[in-house]
């Protein structure tokens, strides 16, 4: 243990932001640059502890102490190959991911946790910069051929795993770049896109074919798939997205956040529109915004707004605010439920909780202009479950000539492939996957295509584990890293 007295001597310290003002006026990520010497200040607050909780925080399973000992050692050569071992894309988790192991962090009880997030995007960072991380095709290939559907992390970390095994692996990819979430979910000011071009080319170079504007089911059947790989694994996403069918609904001005996300980003990267998209163009410049939704996707829709100049943004959630700390029934290492301000929040937005949105309402001329809104109390109902009771005299109209949907996804995409071949989907409309096989025996899924909407780090973690199935099945043994071994047999997968 590098400085067994850190976490006594350094206080939490992460990278400063762009101030709100200058950074709306473009599209780059917030953060300034952050020292090295204060990089390794941070991993010195790790107290590589007895029973590392963090280890449990993290969907990867990450082995947080070690390579935090390796930063403050500055070995960076021995962070990344730490690190790597169950995280294949670093620099995409260090900016995006929430950071459940930051939650789960032990100094957290009584201080704040250690910045386990920038550790680990400063090492893929460096890792960068020194060359560590290159292309490393695999020294024997197997023969095997494994069809990826789906570009997004899930997609991307079965591809790079399956392709470590040994098996030529394509990807298919029905947008025109790839990236999926990462490409056209998330905004530029928290993930530049170069970052994941960056990966995808050390990806190609290690004889990974990446196939864009096919959109499997469409372009190529199933049957094709099937024909031509002797595994395919489905890494879809949860893409269809919850709606809100009250009255208003019809009117024009009411979009699902992903299509005004998505569009954005097209602009940025300077691509086009793909035709399974909106068509319409979307922006916010000038408007009453209401998103409606707290969650992230909600915060990114607040970003981009400001980014437009929209004259004002409101968010709407339909729960109570969460507490600044932690309840007495949300202990450590519990995810504290807690309030979160995002830097969107910070550039500018009123933000409306315990809120209900019960009809939009138009101009008369088919557009809408104000959304009217109640305040809710929540209580415990007879069943013992909580439900919201309106405030009849709290009921009023919010402007709003824009509004966006941040409310969730329900399912993977319907029809298709999933129709053709028969595939199986629970009642929620998630694909089964029993050890993340189908009922197809050749078809696996990973992602949120077969656990619903989630975290990007739990894509990450779904796709290695994806990979593995897929490896022992057609090989009937693997060598790839697994979280629990017991997990998987040949026997059940054949």
């Amino acid at each position: 243990m590098g400085k067994p007295t850190g976490f006594k001597e350094f206080n939490r310290e992460l990278p400063q932001t762009k101030r709100p003002e200058e950074r709306i006026n473009d599209y780059n990520e917030i953060y300034l640059e952050f020292a090295e010497e204060k990089t390794q200040k941070q991993a010195a607050r790790c107290m590589n502890c007895g029973v590392p909780f963090c280890h449990n925080g993290c969907p990867l399973g990450n082995n947080i102490p070690d390579f935090n000992d390796a930063v403050y050692e500055k070995d960076w050569a021995l962070a990344i190959e730490i690190l790597s071992k169950t995280n294949n894309f670093p620099e995409f988790t260090g900016r995006i991911c929430p950071a459940p192991c930051e939650g789960s962090c032990v100094l957290g009880i009584n201080k704040p946790p250690v910045a386990i997030e920038l550790i680990e995007k400063s090492i893929a960072e460096k890792a960068f910069e020194l060359g560590y991380i290159k292309a490393t095709p695999p020294a024997v290939r197997t023969g095997k051929k494994v069809a990826v559907v789906g570009s997004g992390p899930a997609g991307l970390a079965a591809a790079a795993q399956l392709n470590k095994a040994g098996h030529w692996v394509t990807v298919f990819e029905r947008d025109d770049k790839i990236g999926g979430l990462l490409m056209y979910g998330i905004p530029d000011f928290k993930l530049e896109k170069w970052v994941v071009n960056r990966r995808v080319e050390v990806m190609k170079e290690e004889g990974i074919v990446f196939k864009t504007k096919v959109n499997v089911g469409v372009d190529v059947s199933g049957k094709e798939l099937l024909d031509e790989f002797d595994a395919v694994v489905l890494c879809a996403g949860s893409t269809v997205p919850r709606d809100l069918p009250i009255p208003g609904r019809d009117l024009k001005g009411i979009y699902f956040a992903m299509d005004f996300l998505s569009q954005q980003n097209t602009r940025v990267t300077g691509g086009k529109v793909s035709p399974w998209r909106t068509q319409e163009d979307i922006w916010a410049t000038g408007k009453d915004v209401v998103v409606i939704g707290g969650g992230d996707t909600g915060s990114d829709c607040i970003g981009t707004s400001n980014r437009h100049r929209a004259n004002s943004v409101n968010q709407l959630e339909l729960l109570s605010q969460p507490p600044l700390e932690r309840t007495p029934n949300n202990p450590w290492p519990l995810w504290p439920m807690i309030l979160r301000t995002s830097s969107s929040h910070e550039e500018g937005a009123v933000r409306n909780f315990s809120i209900h949105t019960k009809e939009f309402l138009g101009d008369g001329n088919g557009n809408v202009r104000a959304i009217k809104v109640v305040n809710i109390e929540w209580k415990t109902g007879a069943d013992g479950r909580m439900q919201f009771v309106e405030l009849p005299e709290t009921e009023r109209e919010m402007p709003c000539d824009l509004a966006l949907l941040a409310i969730g996804f329900l399912h993977t995409q319907p029809g298709g492939i999933l129709t053709e071949l028969g595939i199986k989907q629970d009642e929620r409309g998630n694909i089964i996957g029993n050890q993340y096989q189908t009922n197809v025996e050749k078809v696996f899924v990973a992602g949120d295509a077969r656990r619903g909407q989630s975290l990007v780090v739990w894509a990450i973690s779904e796709g290695r584990e994806a990979a593995r199935a897929v490896d022992l099945y057609l090989t009937g043994s693997t060598l790839l890293e697994a979280k629990d071994e017991s997990l998987l047999s040949v026997a059940a997968l054949r």
